[in-house]
């Protein structure tokens, strides 16, 4: 069986960082923020900062389990060794799952985007160059992956950055306003700050944690970054404080210069803030990051996907012809499977565009939240096998576990009950349930057969 080390170790740590908060910032913040100020107003910021709380919590049980065994298979793997064999199948296929939706969403999201500067092109087209193109950049070599994710990252990162200070130079000296502060003042002086109550704040949570989806990519990342003792402890201590201040600093900016209940739900309040300077290319702009933003999650799926298949068909619960490793040591079969399934994105673009975007996105989010719990549930197996003297532990360590393991659990349960009360939502709730079956009843035959040659437990991880 060949060894995770067969994956070239070429990612560094301005990759991980880079990698992690490209794939939390993205089109929620830019277009959908507006919807979720809708909901909750200013209290919102609230939403964020506890589900940014939970995200670290996940974050640094992932970074303890990455340094125990920094493997491409990671949350597959992890649940397998400390959950069982079933978990280790479902959790597996379903963040493979979960990536394949999201990219077809993301390639829908750049047919849509090109198609503001160039109306009379087929939807279609675009989908599939960025499919292509995607593809081809993660067959060179992970350092190229890592360069493109770390590129349209730094895009997303700077536009937010400017909003941020142009945001503070109209509010605290009036800039760009006639020389008259705008101040804070409409973060309470319309309906309050919880203007819709505490029931705003937690049906926000539902999009505040679909937001967070990608964060848990250094975890994919592990099996193949540089010197992982160093630089996985350092990714996962930066990019929570980063995410936090980049989304509560930008929203708060946001609704400090306009009263919440006055920004359009359709639109981007990014547009409105540099508009306000007049700056007349400000839709241009944000439309140029929004593709990134779909360009950067296209390029993250097709990468995760490539390296949860890989790790699936190594250990016997995905087709062994998966396994295959290219000249630069790429899992390039896997990656092309993946990017195989990903084509059926591009029918659908043809097909349904609108509808599949919310459908594909909200079921993708749901394999987020499983596999966010099942990284807490192995880490805290972990932790009794290590206390018991039956595995290694590192330096690196989750804090007052296993207490936080099971609040973290608590919300995360608490965001699916959540989904039942959005149509939208609704529906990817009940696919999710359907697709756990089918993993539930392929499992069965995956087991039967491994037990032929490998005994009643089924298939396993070394």
């Amino acid at each position: 069986m060949p060894e995770e080390s067969e994956l070239v170790r070429g990612l560094k740590e301005r990759h991980l960082q880079l990698i992690a908060l490209g794939g939390a910032i993205g089109v929620g913040l830019f277009l959908g923020s507006a919807r979720a100020i809708h909901l909750a107003g200013p209290a919102l910021t609230i939403s964020y900062l506890v589900g940014g709380l939970v995200i670290f919590l996940i974050m640094r049980a992932l970074g303890e389990l990455a340094l125990y065994k920094p493997v491409a298979g990671s949350f597959s793997t992890y649940a397998e060794e400390f959950v069982g064999p079933w978990a280790g199948f479902i959790t597996g296929w379903t963040y493979w799952f979960m990536w394949i939706t999201t990219a077809m969403a993301e390639i829908t999201a750049v047919g849509v985007y090109v198609r503001y500067w160039f109306p009379a092109v087929p939807q279609w087209l675009p989908a599939l160059i960025a499919l292509v193109i995607m593809f081809l950049v993660n067959l060179i070599a992970v350092g190229a992956y890592g360069e493109f994710e770390f590129w349209f990252a730094l895009i997303k990162v700077v536009t937010i950055v400017a909003m941020i200070v142009v945001g503070l130079l109209i509010i605290l000296f009036g800039v760009w306003n006639h020389g008259e502060p705008v101040g804070f003042s409409n973060l309470w002086s319309h309906g309050g700050f919880f203007p819709t109550g505490i029931s705003g704040v937690l049906l926000a949570l539902q999009m505040v944690m679909f937001a967070y989806v990608g964060v848990e990519l250094i975890g994919v990342t592990a099996g193949e970054a540089r010197d992982p003792s160093k630089t996985i402890p350092a990714a996962t201590n930066k990019i929570i404080w980063r995410i936090l201040i980049f989304y509560v600093g930008a929203l708060l900016i946001i609704m400090s210069l306009y009263p919440w209940n006055e920004l359009d739900a359709q639109n981007s309040p990014f547009v409105l803030t540099f508009q306000r300077i007049g700056f007349p290319a400000a839709a241009d702009l944000i439309n140029f990051v929004v593709l990134t933003a779909a360009l950067s999650s296209c390029n993250s799926g097709v990468f995760s996907t490539g390296r949860m298949l890989y790790s699936l068909a190594q250990y016997g619960q995905a087709p062994r012809f998966l396994q295959g490793l290219s000249s630069r040591r790429v899992p390039a079969t896997a990656i092309a499977a993946s990017a195989a399934v990903m084509l059926v994105g591009v029918i659908l673009n043809y097909v349904v565009p609108q509808q599949v975007f919310t459908y594909v996105t909200s079921l993708g989010a749901e394999g987020a939240i499983w596999t966010w719990g099942m990284i807490l549930v192995a880490h805290m197996a972990y932790r009794r096998r290590v206390a018991a003297g039956q595995v290694q532990g590192v330096k690196y360590r989750m804090p007052g576990t296993p207490v936080t393991n099971w609040i973290g659990l608590a919300f995360l349960a608490l965001v699916v009950v959540l989904l039942l009360f959005d149509p939208d939502t609704r529906v990817a709730f009940y696919v999710a349930l359907a697709w756990f079956a089918i993993l539930v009843i392929a499992y069965q035959f995956v087991r039967r057969r491994a037990g032929h040659g490998m005994g009643a437990e089924g298939p396993g991880r070394p």
